[in-house]
């Protein structure tokens, strides 16, 4: 790069050589030959990226293709050497034994009443259900009264 003592010589030669009346052409026109210049460079440049981008996602989808190419080829390899897997399980794993295979996990629990509980009073007479945990000690005969409720079965 020229320093400013050499800038000022080389104008003051030019002013010289070209005269004042030229020396306004001639800037403008070295003015339009650096923008042009510029331009050049500019696309050149912009050209040229474009390019290397082009190239680097060509080898990147070469790349991935390879790779899943590869993993097709170890899919199939596993695949021939091991049984099919079940739904839901990685290839490779083992079945896990139930842990009590006598009980059954159920949506809802299930709810059974006690024999036990309290013994509750029929509706229509005032005593106690026989049957249900009551201490009461009279006996009844089965067609004496009708169920009460908790002891009846669905028709």
């Amino acid at each position: 790069m020229l320093s400013i003592p050499h800038m000022i010589v080389v104008f003051l030669v030019v002013l010289v050589v070209f005269g004042p009346q030229k020396l306004p052409e001639l800037a403008r026109s070295l003015g339009k030959l650096m923008a042009e210049f510029r331009k050049a460079s500019g696309d050149f440049r912009s050209a040229f990226e474009d390019e290397m981008r082009d190239l680097e996602r060509q080898a990147r989808v070469a790349e991935l293709r390879k790779q899943a190419a590869e993993a097709v080829a170890a899919v199939n390899e596993i695949g021939k050497s091991q049984p099919a897997a079940t739904l839901g399980s990685p290839a490779g794993t083992k079945a896990l034994p139930e842990p009590y295979p006598e009980t059954r996990m159920t949506e809802a629990p299930v709810i059974e009443p006690e024999s036990e509980a309290v013994a509750r009073l029929d509706a229509s007479s005032g005593e106690s259900v026989p049957g249900n945990g009551s201490d009461n000690t009279e006996s009844t005969t089965p067609g004496d009264s009708t169920p009460s409720h908790d002891q009846q079965q669905p028709a």
